[in-house]
Order: structure tokens, then C-alpha cells, then sequence
């Protein structure tokens, strides 16, 4: 099982494979720390703009039981761009995923959808759409799991 930092050195047709190959999995619940994985930085420049994303940006997701998420944003940790949560086909492969859909919550960020899929026990690997393009992946991982 890999970690999301091994995630982030891996190239995007790799994670296209990991991705195609692994279950939905279960929606997560509560906080989740995010790593942007932006494979066109290269990897040696993949790591410091995941940081600074971190830094300065997205920071992960916060799952409520009502099937609806807020993003974590900023160093102060604000919970912002809500989002709807459920269960539906993935874009990459029509096979089931979960669907973080902001087109009827957010009109900045309508035209995003992400997609994740459970690669361990408290690690998700996640597809950003932006209409009909993939524009990059990123991590989500259970602050509680001692993994990180």
C-alpha cells in the first residue's frame, strides 16, 4: 500500500493505473489532510509545490455525515467551498467512485468535479476534473492514523 508522499513522486500515468485498479472504497468521515499532486511540476518540483499549495492554499477536506463536504483552506485552517458527496461513475473508467460534485454549490468552482478512491485503509487517492479535463490528483489521508 502505498503513502500519499510515495503518491507524489509517482508520474500520472502511474496513478492513472493505481487509480483504474482500486475500489471506491468508503466516503471518508471528518477532517482528511490533501496533498496536491501535480505531476507537470516534475519530481523534483513536485514536492515543494505540494507544500506551498499546503501553505498557502488547499490544505484537505472536511467529510460531514449529511453527504456533503467543506474544503480546508489557508494556513487558518478556513472551511470554505462546500461541496455534495456520493457515490457515482467515475469519468477515467465508468466504474464506481466517489463524486465530490461542486455544480450546485459553488459558482466559482461549478465546473470542478473530483473523484476519489480509497488506496488503504485511511489513504485516498483523488482526480481533479475541471469540465471535461483531468487537471491533477491529489491525497487525502486520516490525521488520525499515525501514518503520516
Amino acid at each position: 500500500m502505498p503513502t500519499d508522499t510515495e503518491l507524489l513522486r509517482t508520474d500520472d500515468k502511474q496513478l492513472e493505473e493505481l487509480f483504474r485498479k482500486i475500489p471506491a472504497g468508503e466516503i471518508p468521515r471528518g477532517p482528511m489532510e490533501g496533498l496536491a499532486i501535480l505531476p507537470a511540476a516534475g519530481r523534483s518540483g513536485a514536492w515543494l509545490l505540494a507544500r506551498l499549495v499546503n501553505l498557502l492554499g488547499w490544505r484537505g477536506k472536511v467529510f460531514s455525515p449529511d453527504g456533503y463536504l467543506s474544503n480546508r483552506l489557508s494556513a487558518l485552517d478556513v472551511l470554505s467551498v462546500v461541496a455534495m458527496v456520493g457515490p457515482g461513475p467515475s469519468r477515467l473508467d465508468d466504474q464506481e467512485c466517489i463524486v465530490i460534485d461542486y455544480s450546485h454549490t459553488s459558482l466559482v468552482l461549478g465546473a470542478v468535479r473530483d473523484e476519489l478512491r480509497q488506496v488503504g485503509p485511511h489513504l485516498y487517492l483523488g482526480l481533479i476534473w475541471l469540465g471535461n479535463r483531468r487537471i491533477g490528483w491529489f491525497t487525502l489521508r486520516d490525521p488520525n492514523s499515525g501514518d503520516g
